[in-house]
């Protein structure tokens, strides 16, 4: 691909008019709330994470409306996963919870990781990735959303988009995408093109049957160039 960054801003700019500039709120602006939900979030929709983490507060409630997580910590792994379950992997999910509750206490005294918004990202996502559950989309998502840290997540949408328009293979792997759009993501421009990309990848460019008639980037995509006949 030639010039893939002068596309990349073209991309950003088309997402934009056609969907907006996405706000910076979030429902879960706690790093350690929103690492669990993002834990929760692994392999089910929205809606199901969602509805697993008021499960869990609800189960193991804390001051202010939050997780008592020193609670779940110390809670039997059965009690945890019962809480998770409508969320998928319960067992799975609680397990590693679980673990990395404990890593955290260990690490660092208690359960706040608000700290980690002052660390270098890239250290923070080394450390982090160390421990089953945190991959690097989790803990990207995490510093993305929660500390604001200009990083651009690859989930399953966004790995499957950039790959339809030409920036990495088609079957590359969500990590790999992940250095290589790193690399061309415009400056503070990371936040508002992965909401637009997400949003894209669920709504028009899904991944069985994507609406390239109807896409706003159809004429910058190569799956769309090779599926549609204008």
């Amino acid at each position: 691909m030639k010039n893939p960054k002068k596309k990349i801003v073209k991309i950003d700019a088309l997402l934009e008019d056609f969907y907006g500039t996405p706000g910076r709120k979030t429902a879960h602006e706690d790093p350690m709330e929103s690492l669990v939900l993002t834990i929760l979030s692994q392999n089910t929709s929205d809606v199901n994470s969602f509805r697993a983490f008021e499960s869990l507060k609800r189960r193991f409630p804390g001051k202010d409306d939050t997780v008592d997580w020193a609670a779940v910590a110390k809670a039997d792994q059965a009690d945890v996963a019962d809480a998770i379950r409508m969320g998928g992997l319960a067992q799975q999910k609680s397990e590693r919870i679980g673990n990395i509750l404990g890593w955290i206490e260990s690490e660092y005294g208690d359960y706040n990781i608000d700290k980690i918004c002052e660390m270098p990202p890239l250290e923070v996502i080394e450390i982090f990735t160390r421990h089953k559950g945190i991959g690097v989309k989790t803990i990207s998502v995490v510093l993305a959303f929660s500390c604001g840290a200009d990083l651009f997540p690859v989930d399953t949408h966004v790995n499957r988009v950039s790959g339809r328009l030409g920036f990495v293979s088609e079957k590359s792997p969500a990590e790999k995408t992940f250095r290589i759009m790193s690399d061309l993501v415009p400056e503070n421009r990371s936040f508002s093109l992965h909401l637009n990309i997400i949003r894209l990848g669920r709504e028009i460019c899904n991944a069985r049957k994507p609406k390239c008639e109807i896409c706003p980037l159809r004429k910058e995509c190569q799956y769309a160039k090779k599926n549609l006949k204008e």
